[in-house]
């Protein structure tokens, strides 16, 4: 069953993407996934959107290096290759790209992760707010391939408030 989100998003997958059967969710933690229609030497390429509720005293670094710190426990050697905090004061936002060695199956793949941290504001709660997780896992070989699509994918992430735009 997959994880409920903290606060109501709204999304659009890239052409030719399709969601993921919760069945096949690695982890309890993800809301939601979508895959690529084409494997990588067997492996699809994967968006997966998790989140979490914030206490004032949580911010996304903390969250990013829990985040790794879980990968390491998977995977061996987990290497962060870039992290950039951007945003506002209001609007923090953490971006960082971790590249690992995990088994998938039986077989070690070389992976690539671009992860995006977005702290919202709950629309229903304004003091409240939470953490949004939306995760590009690739193959080495794939991940620039499919990083346009994840960008894409990230343009049309945004707070759902009930409303039509």
């Amino acid at each position: 069953m997959p994880a409920p989100l903290p606060v109501p998003i709204e999304f659009r997958l890239p052409d030719g993407w399709l969601p993921a059967h919760p069945d096949g969710l690695d982890t309890s933690e993800v809301a939601f996934a979508g895959v690529h229609p084409h494997p990588d030497d067997g492996y699809a390429a994967s968006i997966t959107i998790a989140g979490q509720h914030l206490t004032p005293d949580q911010n996304l670094t903390e969250l990013a290096d829990t985040a790794v710190q879980q990968l390491r426990d998977l995977a061996d050697p987990v290497e962060i290759v870039s992290r950039t905090e951007t945003g506002t004061p209001q609007a923090p936002v953490l971006i960082q790209r971790i590249h690992l060695t995990a088994t998938t199956g039986t077989t070690r793949r070389e992976l690539a992760l671009s992860q995006v941290y977005l702290n919202l504001h709950d629309v229903t709660d304004p003091r409240r707010h939470a953490m949004i997780r939306l995760t590009l896992t690739a193959t080495a070989a794939q991940h620039d391939a499919v990083l346009p699509d994840f960008q894409q994918f990230l343009r049309t992430v945004r707070p759902d408030t009930g409303t039509e735009a």
